[in-house]
Formats: C-alpha cells, structure tokens, sequence
C-alpha cells in the first residue's frame, strides 16, 4: 500500500521540471527577416529553448554549428559567416521545431549610439531642427543593401537579455525615420565598399554618458559607487507616484505626439485663463529659468505663468507686442482671459515667441498675461535671457521688462505616454516626492535596457555623438568616457572601433564652458582605436541641433574607411602638436596638416594669445607651411595659445581635405 502511493509522487517529481522549463524554440529580438550579420566573423547567434535539447543552425552559404540549451532554457553560439554578399537564408532547429531567417546579408555591422544629434531623424524635427538637404535625400533613399535596426526606449533597473525592434532595409519612408548622422555614415559606407551595411541605433535624446553604462564600470568611480542602489530607490519612489497619479483623470498622449498638434489637447483649464482668480495654490517662480532649477524639478506636463503688469497710460488702448524668448516646449498665451496667439506644433522649443496685444486688449490700467506651457520630454520652461522677456510698443521707447517673478500652477503631469490631470483635491504639492526622476539620465539605466541587450551581436565598431548632457561637467566627462568605451569593448571581448562627434558650438549660457567638453573628447583620442570627428565649422549657436548631418556622418565614414577598411583618405582636420616661442610669436605645429589654411569667420580667427599675465588677446596668424606663427601686439613673449575656446566659435583652421581642428589650448586645464 505504502509502496503504490509512492508512485504517483515520484512520477509527479520527475515530470514536473521538464514541465516548468520546457519551451518553445526562439530567436533573439535582433535576429529578423532582412538582417545584415558581420562578415568573415565568428557571427554570435543566441535565444531560447528546451533544456537539454540541441539547437541546429545552418547558413546557406554552407556553415553550420549546433549548441546545447543551459538548464534556463537559454542557448548560445556562434556561426562562421563568409566574405560579403547575400542574400541568404539562416535556419535554426530543435527536435521538430524550424524557424527560418530570410533575406540575411552578410556585410559590415555598426552599432550607432548617443543622444539627440544621434537619434536626431533624417526628416529632422520641424519647424525648430531640419536637416539639410532632407527634400531631396530621402526620395532618393533606396538603398536595399542597407538595413537598420532601431532599438526601443527602454529604461531599466537590472541588464535585459532583449530588445523591441526589427531589421528594414533602406527605403524613403524608413530612412526618413532613422538617425541622419547613421544613415549618412552607412550611405558613404556602402558606396564606397559596395557591401551590405547594418546600422543598429540606440540612441536616446538628453541622455548623459553614465545613463549608458553597465553596474561593474560605473561603481568603480567613487562618486557613482552607490549608483546601483540609488537607481533601484528611485524606481520604487517613481512606481510610488506612478500608483497616485493612476487616480487622476488620464490622457493619451500618442495622438498628439504622432501629429505634434498640441492646439486640441483637451485640459478643462478655461477657468485658469481668466484673469481673476489666482488663489493660494499658486507659487512663485522666477523667469527666464528652466524649471528643473527650480522646486518643480525634473518634471515634464503643463504650468500655468501669470503675471500683472501696469500699463502706462500712453499706451493705453494701442496695439503691443509681448516677446516670451524661447520656451520648450509649445505654449498658448493669453491677455485678459483672450487668446494672443501660441506655438502648438511642431518642435519650437528653441524658437523665441512674440505675439501681438490687440489694442481692445489694453484699455485697463493693469494687464493679466498668462502663458500655458507644455513640456512633454527633457527640460521645460521658458528659458531665454532677461532681455528677450518684455512688453513694447511700436510708437514707443519705453520698455516693460518681464523677466522676474511669475505666478505659477502646474495642472498636469506626463509621464509614460499619459498625461495626468491635476484635480483641486489632487495637486502637485500632494503627490509623493521622489528624489529624482527614474529615467533615461540615471547611470546604468540605459545600458541596462538599450545596451545590454545587444550584447555580443557581432559588431565592426560603433559611432558616437553625444555630450551635450555632459558640459556642466567637463572632468567628469573626461574619466566617464574613456570609461564607457572599455566598459562597451569589455562586454563585447573585442576591441572594435570607436569614433565619436565632438560636440558643436551653441550657446550653453554663460555658466557652461562647452569648450572644456570638447577638450575631453579631444583627449579621449588617446584611447586606442579611437577617432574624432570635429563639427566646430557646422554648428549653430541657436539650436543644439545642427542641420548638416551628412558632413558629420561622412566625416565619421572617413574615419572608418581609412583605419578599418584600408582606403586612403584623410579623416582628421589638423592636429595640433606643439608649441614654441621665437622672439614675440608663438609657433604652432601640426599633423594632418597639409594645404593648412586660415578662413576667417566675420573678421574672426578665433586664435587668442598670453603672456605671464595670463590675459588672451586676439592674435594675428600667418600659415607657413604645417606651422602657425602668431602674434599680438600686447604680449610681448608669449606663453599660451587658445584656439576657438569658448561656446559659440567658429571653425577656421582647416587642411586641404577641407576638414576643421579641434578647439584646443597649449595652456594646462584650469
């Protein structure tokens, strides 16, 4: 009796592992139809299956390999790819289970990663950031041979195996689509390889460098050695808020980011526009800021500003001009309860706003102006100068400034893709307070959910462009990222290339130095394998976003033709080397320097030089041969030599490929 009822527990016993771990064969996310895998490669190949069985692959170009599934259900090998072409087929088996890749080219693979100049689309982001020449590129966008893979948003606390996306090949509507600077590298690529090209982006706009590294480099600089553990207390405090906003009236966000028209997004605020009723809700801020420096913190939705100004009596019942500067990201203003105007599509954030006060409007002696504004990712607020905040007439000289102190009531917050309606019971000072934000700029987060994944897809090398997020903290960069490209080689055991934009000029505000950013990349080139690609000549002081990416992604191209693929072609502007005294001029000295060449920019050389007072003085320059000799008549021996040092420059140090320096100094970091 004892001995028959053991018998159902023992059966019972064995079956129910096998039950618990059995499934079905699967392919990671990154292996579609109309992939492209690294050619003349051990090509990694890795996904899910029935522990203990053996996975079969075989290319149809004759390779084959087999692995074993661990007891978590995971496997991974890696299949011998040829020399470039295709297409070819990749068919991965288990027991009776077959899956089948279709359309696979073999060619060169680069991983394409950074913040918003990366991710920036060939379409751009109109009004506010285009790119050049984007008309007539992407209806001649047709490239079959070119894939790209995007990688989805994804924040996350610990390393995940996946990712959502899928291989396209190049066609007008996907192009459009994808990162500018990548596909303008892949084009020069493929046309001067004449091979298939894959372009894997994981890009994510105002993202620092640390958000983009792994748990085991971060916590090795001493600053971030808790970095780990802060990011898993931010997300339980993030998940804290998520569960209190979910009580508020909701908002679907995706119609009006996909049409980006903010002029119908529904907010039942009409009682707010009417110039009496302010109430104790109401804080005080002071503007032009963004409003991450103030108490509202991190924080993307919609804020009300309003301010009570005196009119003057002669410009009482005449028509008057409101100038807001810029303000990110769309905003409606408003006069007495009435509507004067607003930038509602679109991506303006940078554009200043002026609207006109009808006259109808200004008859009283005291004017309510209130502004709605929407911020629906990265920094918000209106955020010029003081003096791009004012009221004005056209029949006068007077001048209202209107920078200052301003009323202000936020009244919904987004996050997620929602949008969160405050109710009076239910109000921003209510919610639970976070000590940050739990997203793209916290360290790992990034690497965690967009890197990692992509771990150890076979690769050639990688392009970078980011470090704007980065100026405020120029030293910092210049250990973080260095850092982060060993930290990149190391999970990939491979030490593939490496080549990066060195950030463009704009006007940061007088606080930042962005020219100390540029100086550590700049000093990142000791990096082995490493290259840079200068955009000081293509930068504009009113957005953060260039409009030439295809200079910028050819210039990353040269870089790569010439150190990977063996093809001669200059890659780099000047290179400056050294420096020396003879009598009063400074003498400079220079690699990659030949047809070295001064262009002017507005009368500017941008060369400035010291003596022991340490002052700079603008310096007359003259080329002989790869040197520069400069002079200035107020330094009588010099000691120091800066060139294009500050946010907005200009480059006009070339050589004959017509290629520009680097910003750089011959004095030590101070």
């Amino acid at each position: 009796m004892n001995n028959i009822s053991r018998l159902p527990i023992v059966f019972f016993c064995v079956l129910f592992p096998l039950t618990i771990y059995a499934q079905e064969l699967s392919l990671a996310s990154l292996f579609t139809d109309a992939l492209v895998l690294q050619q003349k490669s051990a090509a990694s190949i890795w996904g899910k299956g029935t522990p203990g069985s053996t996975v079969f692959i075989a290319g149809s170009w004759g390779k084959k390999a087999s692995v074993r599934v661990n007891v978590d259900g995971t496997w991974k090998t890696e299949l011998q790819t040829p020399k470039a072409g295709g297409p070819y087929t990749v068919t991965v088996s288990q027991n009776s289970t077959f899956l089948t890749l279709k359309d696979v080219q073999i060619g060169e693979v680069w991983l394409c990663s950074g913040q918003s100049n990366m991710e920036m689309p060939l379409r751009g982001w109109p009004p506010g950031d285009t790119i050049s020449g984007s008309t007539n590129e992407i209806p001649n966008a047709r490239f079959p041979k070119i894939r790209m893979f995007v990688v989805e948003r994804n924040i996350s606390v610990d390393p995940k195996s996946e990712c959502t996306g899928s291989w396209k090949e190049c066609t007008p509507e996907a192009a459009a689509a994808f990162s500018a600077t990548a596909y303008f590298f892949g084009k020069k690529l493929h046309r001067e390889l004449n091979v298939p090209i894959g372009l894997i982006l994981s890009s994510w706009g105002g993202t620092p460098v640390q958000a983009w590294m792994s748990k085991l480099f971060i916590t090795t600089i001493p600053r971030y050695s808790q970095a780990v553990e802060d990011l898993k207390k931010i997300k339980q405090e993030n998940d804290s808020l998520a569960t209190w906003l979910s009580a508020c009236p909701m908002i679907d966000l995706a119609p009006f980011r996909n049409s980006a028209d903010w002029s119908a997004f529904p907010l039942e605020d009409s009682s707010i526009i009417r110039p009496g009723t302010f109430d104790s809700s109401w804080r005080t801020m002071f503007l032009p800021q963004g409003w991450e420096r103030t108490e509202i913190g991190a924080f993307d939705g919609i804020l009300w500003f309003r301010k009570k100004v005196t009119v003057p009596n002669e410009w009482r019942g005449t028509e008057l001009k409101i100038d807001l500067g810029p303000i990110d990201d769309v905003d409606a203003a408003f006069v007495n309860g009435v509507k004067i105007g607003g930038t509602e599509t679109g991506n303006s954030y940078n554009v200043p706003r002026t609207y006109v006060v009808p006259a109808l409007l200004t008859g009283d002696s005291v004017m309510t102006i209130a502004v709605r504004v929407i911020d629906y990712g990265g920094g918000g607020g209106m955020w010029g100068t003081a003096s791009q905040m004012r009221l004005h007439s056209a029949k006068s000289t007077l001048i209202i400034p209107l920078s200052g102190d301003w009323n202000y009531l936020p009244i919904v917050e987004i996050r997620g893709g929602m949008a969160y309606r405050y109710e009076r019971h239910h109000g921003f000072y209510d919610r639970p307070r976070i000590s940050s934000e739990f997203g793209p700029q916290q360290p790992t987060s990034l690497y965690n959910g967009m890197i990692a994944p992509l771990v150890p897809y076979s690769i050639k090398g990688t392009i970078w462009y980011q470090g704007e997020s980065n100026t405020s903290d120029p030293e910092g960069y210049a250990e973080l990222f260095p850092l982060m490209i060993r930290n990149w080689r190391t999970e990939w055991r491979k030490q593939f290339s490496f080549y990066f934009v060195q950030i463009a000029p704009f006007e940061y505000g007088p606080a930042t130095s962005s020219q100390r950013l540029r100086e550590a990349q700049l000093r990142t080139l000791s990096v082995p394998f490493t290259g840079m690609a200068v955009a000081l000549d293509i930068g504009d002081s009113a957005t953060i976003h260039p409009s030439n990416k295809k200079e910028v992604g050819e210039r990353l191209a040269r870089w790569a033709l010439a150190k990977d693929y063996g093809k001669r072609t200059e890659y780099t502007g000047p290179v400056y080397r050294s420096f020396t005294v003879q009598k009063n001029n400074a003498v400079l000295s220079f690699e990659h320097a030949e047809g070295l060449v001064i262009r002017p920019k507005a009368g500017k050389n941008y060369f400035s030089i010291a003596g022991s007072d340490s002052i700079f003085h603008p310096a007359d320059v003259t080329v002989s041969g790869k040197k520069l000799y400069l002079h200035s008549e107020n330094v009588k021996k010099p000691i120091a030599v800066r060139y294009a040092w500050g946010n907005v420059v200009e480059g006009t140090l070339f050589n004959a490929a017509g290629l520009p320096a680097s910003s750089f100094r011959t004095d030590v970091w101070k």
